[in-house]
């Protein structure tokens, strides 16, 4: 669908006019933004709990890890948590663009303050970058689906499109950030590229912004500097509690489900007062596949904690020039299976809505959470019938459910961002994509508790019996997600009648 056919869709204003590979210039701006947003977050992701284990936790002994394990989980929750206040701010006060740029300078400056070696300066690091990210990382993916008219089938593709700039920052990072940087000068050092890698994310984000036009500019009657200091006077509020909730893993668990049920009544209010049934069923389809979203992550978020433990202890590493590569390396194959499967799925998608044979979304989401479980049960079945000599896989089996869990991120994650844009009402896709992201808080703090029990559960790092316990946990999660995703599989044709015609 051109630019011009997009200018009769009535209530919708395409952005300037021009094309890249069939798709608005706007696209590639933000494509290029989020690679680098990306590269800082999964920069400093693949270190995070293995320098906190090492860190502020090494005098806990064989309980570092999961100690570790929580911090991480409670800050990745509370990253995703603060999206849903960022979606309401760019609504409402300072518009899509300018919160881009004011929560990708809060997160520069919080990366820097990881180089402390003090533990509440630690902390206040990772507070600002989650008060920074609520307003950056919800508005960037709500800007993609502005730049496309309702009905538009390019939608689905530019969403897939964007992803592979998330997961090529996603894939560059681990390797930079982590595996070169941290293992050789120290991880303080790492997390000083990640902090510079989000200033040139800004500085792509402002020379392009032109691309954007209209798209994510103030609202009106916000114009000017004082809605800005407003909102960064609130960010520096708010980073207080988030600084406490880092360290009360109990108090932000209450928090976030408190949240949740708070954005199920807020929504089923919305649809309600719409005065449209339609738009209450879409809004309760849209909650029915949150709930998806969390189980999916909870399974997936192992990868920077528990899975990321079980590579630096139990995983066999391949050797090159007759050295080992450091564990962190694992953190870029998620990202490098991204980039190579992500054009196919895109392809598949067309192909198979030409024939008349696409999947439904919640479908989709169905079989995104069997590729979460079918991965993990690669994992129990190699520690039951492949563990070595000297007690341990080989990375030939952490790859592999790498790969399983793309494919299954692929059927889920960008048609997730996808099916949040079409089934929101306009002037609440801030905040509905803000309540996408806290799903994945909750399912973040789920993850993190998981991988506290799974690194807790042996006795220092004893081969047999750590193995013996990753196996139990990965075993338990492998029949939670097949049975859920069954679930969503048959109760599909249910959930496609909520949304009444959306694809």
């Amino acid at each position: 669908m051109s630019g011009a056919a997009n200018q009769s869709t009535p209530g919708f204003v395409p952005p300037p006019a021009g094309e890249f590979l069939g798709h608005p210039k706007a696209l590639w701006n933000l494509f290029g933004s989020e690679f680098w947003e990306r590269f800082m977050y999964y920069g400093m992701r693949a270190m995070l709990a293995v320098h906190v284990a090492a860190a502020f936790f090494a005098h806990l002994g064989a309980g570092a890890d999961a100690e570790a394990s929580k911090t991480y989980g409670g800050y990745t929750a509370m990253v995703y948590m603060t999206g849903i206040l960022g979606g309401y701010v760019a609504d409402r006060i300072l518009g899509y663009q300018r919160s881009i740029m004011l929560g990708g300078a809060l997160m520069a400056a919080g990366c820097f303050l990881l180089m402390s070696p003090s533990l509440p300066m630690f902390l206040l690091g990772l507070a600002t970058i989650v008060v920074g990210n609520g307003l950056f990382k919800p508005n960037i993916s709500t800007m993609v689906g502005k730049l496309y008219a309702p009905g538009d089938a390019r939608r689905d593709s530019g969403f897939t499109i964007f992803y592979m700039g998330i997961n090529a920052g996603a894939l560059v990072a681990p390797i930079v950030c982590a595996t070169w940087i941290g293992a050789t000068y120290g991880y303080r050092w790492g997390f000083l590229a990640a902090g510079v890698g989000m200033v040139f994310g800004l500085v792509v984000f402002q020379i392009l912004k032109d691309w954007l036009g209209h798209v994510g500019a103030k609202p009106e009657g916000k114009e000017g500097y004082g809605p800005i200091v407003q909102v960064l006077v609130g960010a520096a509020v708010l980073v207080v509690p988030v600084y406490f909730l880092l360290s009360q893993s109990d108090v932000l668990g209450g928090l976030l489900i408190a949240m949740m049920l708070g954005l199920v009544a807020y929504f089923i209010y919305s649809g309600i007062a719409s005065g449209s049934r339609e738009q209450l069923h879409r809004y309760i389809a849209m909650l029915i596949l949150f709930a998806a979203n969390i189980l999916f992550w909870a399974l997936f978020e192992q990868a920077g904690s528990s899975l990321n433990f079980l590579a630096r202890d139990f995983v066999q590493m391949p050797t090159i020039a007759g050295h080992a590569v450091h564990f962190t390396i694992f953190q870029s194959v998620n990202p490098v299976f991204i980039i190579l499967l992500a054009p196919l799925f895109a392809t598949l998608w067309v192909k198979l809505d030409k024939a008349d044979w696409n999947p439904s979304i919640p479908r989709k989401f169905a079989y995104g959470l069997a590729g979460a479980a079918l991965g993990f049960y690669v994992l129990v079945f190699a520690i039951q019938n492949f563990v070595d000599a000297g007690g341990k896989i080989s990375w030939i089996w952490l790859a592999l459910t790498y790969l399983i869990h793309t494919m299954g991120e692929l059927c889920l994650s960008p048609i997730g961002l996808a099916m949040v844009t079409k089934l929101a009402l306009p002037k609440e896709t801030g905040l509905a994509m803000g309540g996408w992201f806290l799903s994945i808080a909750m399912a973040n703090f789920v993850a993190g508790r998981i991988a506290a029990i799974a690194a807790g559960g042996g006795s220092g790092h004893e081969a047999a019996g750590s193995l013996a316990a990753y196996a139990d946990v990965f075993g338990q999660m492998f029949w939670l997600g097949i049975a859920i995703a069954l679930a969503y599989f048959l109760f599909a044709p249910l959930i496609n009648k909520l949304m009444h015609g959306v694809k």
